[in-house]
């Protein structure tokens, strides 16, 4: 029986018929009360208080805050205000294509791990120790190393810069495709409260708590607590067990800063997460008429699925998150800060995900079925920066050292969980895992450590001449990787495969900027970077890959007209993908349930062509429309499957449209008693391919997101109070993120759903 019940499927058509009548009788607004760094950095709303134009936009992708405008970089920047507005409280939230350059999906079914990308640059499988991801993902300067963790709720976020485009020179490590900068907000020093409280459908609600204590002794402190939770979107009809897509998002983080004087300041972080989830749901989407019969219990599901054809075991997906960070900074002269970033980080990820359940063999009279992959990983990373940030005559400069050391280890099972009957109309649970199990504990394992050195330089010169419209801009990197590992244990047995790889680089970038006017700027660059070599801890004999790099050329335009009322950026470019890093799978090899992979370097160059534009407007005080787009071509070189005797075969980038578009509404009506702000975003794009090796393209998709709400409400005692109702998937649109016939001639292709409509009520109050 549904799970759900017939007063919240009510509850649920009164609110959205609710939300639905709200957004098409009232214009669209920003939501949240904008602070003073809010209104620096919100590039969604970009309405400054008291200001009709658009806002400045600082970043600090060149090291130092610069104005957005004004950086050749091509950058996307979203702020506290647009982040809420779109519901995002993880990284996982930028699924729906709000920036359409960056994608965002979870490690096949499981959100454990998040597979980020930017630009077509999109690694299928980086969530092992000896692997690592094309796209860096900071967190105030400090290098998270593993796509383990990236799901976890974010704290208090100033902005998220996406920074796209090899990023070799400032941010260096593993940045072929670009970065994400999060940026969070410190300690003010003075007393402030801020409290959210919220509920949401399946059965979901929400806590965020964010307190500032007063300045004693030159010591600041910050709080904040996050808890958010929701049941999962798909039930699993085994009773007992956890249904598909939950999630609880919990964390604490301290923040302290001392500043004994005007020329010193350190900041120090400590953060602890717990984020608990469980796999999206696999369904089988089309019969292969030809294959084997499937057992009549086991149905074709196209069409997001509201409950499993057949129950499974499935417990949850825990990590367990937790950093250290010290910033220092010190300004002997005016003209020169020198800084210091420390870090220490520990994830500790299970990743248990039957989703594909009755899927993924034909059936057998009174077999075994329904593959449960366990899986676990441990990982901890250290590193240390140290930064010279300076101004001569007609001169700025970034200079500076890195080291970064990280340990980690992983191990899998995979044995079935269920049986048929003799005629497979009924399925019974296996009453131990170890009955399902093909081989002992675990089927594989492996240890792993990479230690990486840095030295990097950038310089921006602008002459005197040309009335200092002319900015030349030049920078290299040094890196030297030590990466080595073990694989111990292959099938369930006992092996002592091991790699050792190790590499030098030096990543140079040159660009030339120019002001046409005051309000134009132009810029053409030059920029290489590479993404580190490893060894696959799923392969049968942990062979080793080499180092895959890119070049590319870009050109932009960044502009403001009609008296800072519009903005127009954009961006072209030509990428030269070279030993392109690519995975080939074999499933049930030598007789095993372990999915195994195979990490092979592609000969020749590949190109990936792209443009991008990013636009606003303020056409009437209080209404802001926005729009940015994405078009990305690829041609990669053909690569040898080494499961098909070294046969060359077509590799995509993956998860990649050829075309993407995000549209944004936001109006923001004065009350006599407050403000009410209405927001609305419309994200496009074209199907995809999931995986590297087959041309099966996912759904065309068109998700709305929107939030009303009434704020600035004045309650006396300098408290105001902010309500909001919002959705996400408005129209409850349904699209498959990821589809695969590769299976098709045994039993069919399958693939996974977007998540439903979700919404609620959202309530803060602040000091």
């Amino acid at each position: 029986m549904h799970k759900r019940t017939l007063a919240t499927r009510r509850a649920a058509s009164l609110a959205t018929a609710a939300l639905t009548a709200c957004l098409s009788s009232t214009a669209h607004a920003q939501s949240g009360a904008p602070t003073a760094s809010e209104n620096a950095t919100n590039a969604a709303a970009g309405l400054e208080a008291g200001v009709t134009g658009l806002a400045e936009i600082v970043v600090t992708a060149q090291k130092r805050e610069t104005n957005l405008q004004k950086t050749p970089i091509a950058i996307t920047v979203m702020g506290a205000d647009a982040l809420k507005a779109r519901g995002v409280q993880s990284l996982e939230d930028l699924m729906t294509g709000g920036v359409p350059s960056l994608r965002v999906a979870p490690f096949f079914s499981r959100s454990s791990a998040l597979t980020i990308g930017i630009r077509g640059i999109v690694p299928f499988d980086a969530n092992q120790p000896s692997r690592d991801a094309g796209v860096g993902v900071y967190i105030d300067g400090v290098y998270l190393g593993r796509s383990q963790g990236l799901g976890a709720a974010l704290f208090d976020v100033e902005r998220i810069e996406v920074l796209k485009g090899p990023q070799g020179t400032l941010f260096g490590r593993n940045s072929t495709g670009g970065a994400v900068s999060i940026v969070t907000r410190g300690p003010t020093g003075e007393f402030g409260l801020r409290q959210t409280v919220g509920i949401r459908n399946f059965n979901g609600y929400t806590s965020e708590t964010h307190l500032n204590l007063p300045e004693f002794n030159g010591v600041s402190v910050k709080l904040d607590a996050i808890l958010t939770r929701r049941d999962g979107t798909v039930d699993n009809t085994l009773a007992g067990e956890q249904d598909f897509n939950k999630y609880d998002r919990r964390g604490l983080h301290l923040g302290l800063r001392w500043k004994p004087s005007d020329t010193f300041s350190a900041r120090y972080d400590f953060d602890i997460s717990k984020d608990i989830t469980t796999p999206y749901y696999v369904q089988l989407l089309e019969k292969n008429p030809a294959a084997a019969a499937l057992a009549p219990l086991v149905q074709v599901q196209n069409g997001r699925a509201e409950a499993s054809d057949i129950g499974v075991p499935q417990e949850d997906n825990v990590g367990d998150i937790s950093g250290h960070m010290l910033h220092l900074s010190w300004t002997p002269t005016d003209s020169l800060e020198v800084r210091s970033i420390t870090s220490y980080r520990k994830v500790d990820q299970t990743q248990l995900d039957n989703g594909i359940g009755a899927h993924s063999a034909p059936f057998r009279s009174n077999a075994a079925f329904s593959r449960y992959s366990l899986a676990s990983l441990r990982q901890d990373q250290y590193s240390q920066e140290f930064q010279l940030v300076g101004t001569l005559s007609q001169l700025h400069y970034v200079a500076g050292v890195y080291y970064y050391h990280e340990h980690g280890d992983d191990d899998a099972w995979t044995p079935n969980t269920m049986t048929w009957n003799a005629t497979g109309t009924v399925a019974t649970r296996i009453p131990t895992l170890a009955a399902g199990a093909a081989t002992p504990f675990p089927d594989r394992a492996s240890d792993a450590k990479a230690d990486s050195y840095a030295a990097f330089g950038q310089a921006t010169w602008t002459p005197a001449a040309m009335n200092e419209a002319l900015h030349l801009t030049v920078g290299a990197r040094y890196t030297h990787d030590k990466k080595s590992g073990v694989l111990s244990k292959v099938n369930g047995v006992d092996t002592t495969f091991s790699f050792h790889n190790s590499s030098s680089r030096i990543d140079p970038m040159v660009t030339i900027a120019y002001d046409a006017s005051e309000d134009v700027h132009l810029y053409a660059k030059w920029g290489t970077a590479y993404r580190a070599g490893g060894a696959n801890s799923r392969s049968v004999n942990y062979r080793a890959f080499d180092p895959e790099t890119v070049a590319t050329y870009e050109g932009g335009l960044k502009a403001e007209f009609l008296d800072n009322h519009a903005r127009l950026n954009l961006a072209a470019y030509t990428t030269e993908y070279k030993d392109i890093q690519i995975d080939f799978s074999a499933v049930n090899l030598l007789n095993s349930n372990r999915g195994t992979l195979e990490t092979v370097n592609a000969p020749g160059h590949g190109t990936i062509k792209g443009f991008e534009a990013d636009a606003s407007v303020v056409p009437i005080e209080g209404l802001t429309l926005s729009a940015s787009y994405a078009y990305t071509k690829s041609a990669l070189p053909q690569a040898a499957n080494p499961f098909r005797g070294n046969v060359l075969q077509n590799v995509y980038i993956v998860y990649t449209p050829k075309n993407a578009y995000s549209l944004t509404l936001d109006h923001e009506t004065p009350l006599e008693w407050g403000k009410l702000r209405a927001h609305i975003d419309i994200n496009v794009a074209d199907g995809y391919r999931a995986t590297s090796g087959e041309p099966t393209l996912t759904d065309k998709s068109v998700v709305v997101n929107s939030r009303l709400s009434l704020a600035d409400i004045d309650v006396g005692r300098d408290a105001k109070v902010q309500v909001s109702l919002w959705s996400r998937n408005l129209l409850n649109e349904d699209h498959t993120f990821y589809k695969s016939a590769a299976s098709f001639a045994t039993i069919g292709s399958f693939g996974m759903y977007n998540e439903p409509r979700t919404y609620g009520l959202d309530a803060t109050v602040e000091f």
